[in-house]
């Protein structure tokens, strides 16, 4: 009779054979990970390497743009002559409207 007959056993390969195959995918996916991962950090050397030298350093606080031949008194003097304008402008605006003139 059939069921008397006991089913044949997988040989070890056979029961192994899905794990081997998980574990060659896994290997694979590591190590294209890792490849990713050191090519990421090439360029992200190389990148702030370029950027240094064009006077752009990335730091933890975020970036810091150094301005070639622009000393920082003349930088100052230039922020200080827009604000200066720009107020004797809107104090002259406000003067017209009023009628009084501004000395």
């Amino acid at each position: 009779m059939a069921w008397d007959k006991a089913a044949p056993q997988p040989s070890v390969i056979r029961q192994l054979l899905p794990l081997i195959i998980f574990f060659a995918v896994l290997g694979a996916c590591a190590w294209i990970g890792y490849q990713i991962y050191l090519s990421v950090n090439r360029m992200q050397g190389t990148i702030s390497e370029r950027m240094g030298k064009k006077h752009v350093v990335f730091t933890k606080d975020g970036v810091k743009v150094g301005v070639k031949h622009v000393k920082h008194e003349n930088e100052v003097d230039a922020t200080q002559r827009y604000l200066v304008n720009a107020w004797n402008l809107s104090s002259n605006k406000s003067a017209a409207a009023t009628g009084k003139k501004h000395k």
